[in-house]
């Protein structure tokens, strides 16, 4: 019999069988609707797999719904004129049933209307307005609905990554790092979630002229091509500010570092040339300038060994350098010292160091729509293409990154914001509920442009008039804080890590990069197996063994006697072998797992 009824659970806890399912969770809502539960519960039946599941536990994502009963919604034109007046809160709303709350799970069972004319006798529930199908952050793009979801995501993950003017006190933080957009504007095409978060107030974008056209192949797939003019009127120019930080450790022996210019007889002194921004207490200079490797605060350590005995027998303390040096290719400006102390005590330094950052070829920028590209030329300003009008696009978008996106949305945002600057006011594009296109069209109609948004352009370099007409528009696009200055890397020689003697790994480290199966893949591909093999044994680990003819296991080459031996046999039978350290590694390790690693010597052909 218990079989035929139906699981409840609890916040996935079973606490028992119902023989009507369906019944309780009518009567749990209606209760919900009475205010008997509380608002935050969360009922929910499965007739899949005949289980009803209420919910009470945190962390469940909400959200409100108007109540629809047979074919009606519960909130009604009176509901409305008494929240006008004051007579009703939203708390009221919710205690009366009208409003509800409800999670994933309970969303699952209810069929809800996006407007009030969709509403049909099935329907349980009504949107407050279709914009509250989105988060936060995807209700700031405008015209999402005329989007990919893809690319709603995308653009939604890149409002994250924007350099804008994040917070008010930026000269008192200490950040690790922190970015600052030099002239950041308000959106030209705005949607109501900015007007609530306020966005204006702390921007993050810069309305773009932008032309969707090709440019001599400059920005072919996702490249963008920027007009140098525009970058020097200070277009996507920001501050880089990175903070670095030493503490003056008080040791068990009474001993204690030291914020000091290090002298010449410090262990591990940099040179004169490490210290010469550093003032007389071993800080930086404020203003002053700190190339990469340059030391920002000097410092000084005790021994590791309590007494060094000196010449003529007088113990002296011979202090090792401690001082926290600028990255690698990070230099700026110096435009704070804090000192401040720390819990036990402790004196603390931080030093922030300041870098103006303007766009360069490899640079990222990215509109709201997911439209991301990296920067593939700044062409000089009488270069570039202009309208009968003389105006030159900031930004000319390859044609190629539409259509296959369909991203209608950003194209619509180029439209609104040429008729945001004829009109001289902010246009709403809401999701759901933007302003319809004729409405666009006719504001560029009325100020003397075409209402589809093309103009005739002549090529900047030949004079020549290009053929067909170029969509332009104006739109918000955001500078984001991927910068080829902060990525690049190479090298030749450098350091390697004593286990392995391959290459280290990492930017900081002065690291190789990694060439993994897959490249190898592609220079056997392209028949440069040579390459293959300068690559990952010549230009890596590549060492020079003595192997037992015999015995096929890695001799002793014994350079005090000049004797090399097989050390298992004795035999001195022994030829070179060229081989990677990575792989000698390897057969030691197998013999330390009393495995025996066996070499088989032939000719070379």
């Amino acid at each position: 019999m218990a079989k035929e009824k139906a699981k409840v659970y609890i916040n996935g806890k079973l606490i028992g069988f119902h023989p009507n399912p369906e019944a309780l969770t009518k009567e749990l809502v209606k209760a919900r609707r009475n205010s008997i539960l509380d608002a935050q519960v969360n009922i929910a039946y499965n007739k899949r797999t005949n289980e009803v599941y209420i919910n009470t536990d945190s962390g469940r994502v909400q959200r409100p719904l108007i109540v629809v009963e047979n074919g009606k919604p519960k909130l009604t034109e009176k509901h409305i004129e008494k929240i006008k007046r004051g007579e009703l809160t939203w708390e009221d709303l919710v205690e009366q049933g009208i409003i509800e709350f409800l999670d994933a799970e309970e969303e699952e069972n209810a069929f809800i209307a996006e407007r009030p004319e969709e509403l049909t006798p099935e329907h349980t529930h009504l949107e407050i307005n279709p914009v509250g199908i989105l988060s936060i952050i995807t209700s700031m793009i405008p015209f999402l609905s005329h989007n990919l979801s893809g690319k709603a995501l995308h653009g939604a993950k890149m409002f994250k990554q924007a350099v804008g003017f994040g917070q008010s006190n930026f000269r008192m933080r200490t950040d690790t790092e922190a970015y600052l957009l030099h002239y950041p504007q308000k959106s030209l095409v705005k949607t109501k979630t900015m007007d609530l978060l306020n966005l204006d107030r702390r921007p993050q974008v810069q309305n773009f002229v932008v032309a969707i056209l090709p440019y001599y192949g400059f920005n072919t797939l996702d490249a963008v091509v920027i007009n140098k003019g525009a970058i020097e009127r200070c277009l996507g120019r920001l501050s880089y500010f990175r903070t670095y930080e030493s503490t003056q450790t008080r040791y068990p022996g009474g001993q204690k570092d030291k914020f000091e210019v290090p002298n010449e007889e410090t262990v591990g002194y940099l040179g004169e040339e490490a210290y010469k921004a550093l003032g007389e207490d071993g800080l930086a200079e404020v203003e002053a300038h700190i190339k990469g490797r340059q030391v920002v605060i000097g410092k000084t350590s005790p021994p590791r060994f309590l007494e060094e005995i000196a010449e003529f027998g007088v113990v002296r303390e011979r202090r090792r350098e401690a001082s926290v040096t600028v990255r690698k290719e990070m230099e700026g400006y110096v435009d704070r010292v804090m000192l401040t102390q720390g819990s036990q005590g402790d004196t603390i330094v931080k030093v922030k160091i300041r870098s103006d950052r303007m766009p360069e070829v490899g640079d990222k920028f990215s509109s709201r729509h997911g439209q991301k590209g990296v920067v593939g030329a700044i062409v000089p300003e009488e270069d570039m293409p202009f309208t009968v009008n003389g105006i030159k696009p900031d930004l000319i978008l390859n044609p190629h990154s539409i259509p296959s996106r369909m991203t209608i949305g950003h194209l619509l945002e180029m439209l609104a914001g040429k008729a945001a600057c004829m009109k001289a006011e902010q246009i709403d594009a809401t999701p759901f509920n933007n302003i319809e296109e004729p409405e666009l069209e006719r504001i560029l109609l009325e100020h003397g442009l075409r209402p589809d948004g093309m103009e005739v352009f002549y090529d900047g370099i030949t004079g020549k008039r290009i053929e067909g007409r170029v969509f332009t528009g104006v739109i918000a696009y955001r500078r984001l804080y991927h910068m080829v200055a902060h990525k690049i890397q190479a090298r030749s020689k450098g350091p390697v890590q004593i286990l392995t003697r391959q290459p280290t790994e990492g930017k900081e480290k002065e690291g190789g990069l990694r060439f993994g199966e897959m490249e190898g893949e592609t220079l056997i591909g392209h028949g440069a197996s040579l390459l293959l093999q300068e690559k990952i044994v010549e230009d890596s680990d590549k060492v020079t063994e003595y192997i037992c003819e015999k015995c096929g296991i890695v001799a002793v080459n014994d350079r005090i006697r000049n004797k090399k031996y097989c050390p298992v046999c004795g035999s001195s039978k022994v030829y070179a072998v060229e081989m990677s350290y990575a792989f000698k590694l390897l057969l030691d390790e197998l013999k330390a797992l009393c495995i025996y690693p066996k070499l088989n010597l032939v000719d070379k052909a």
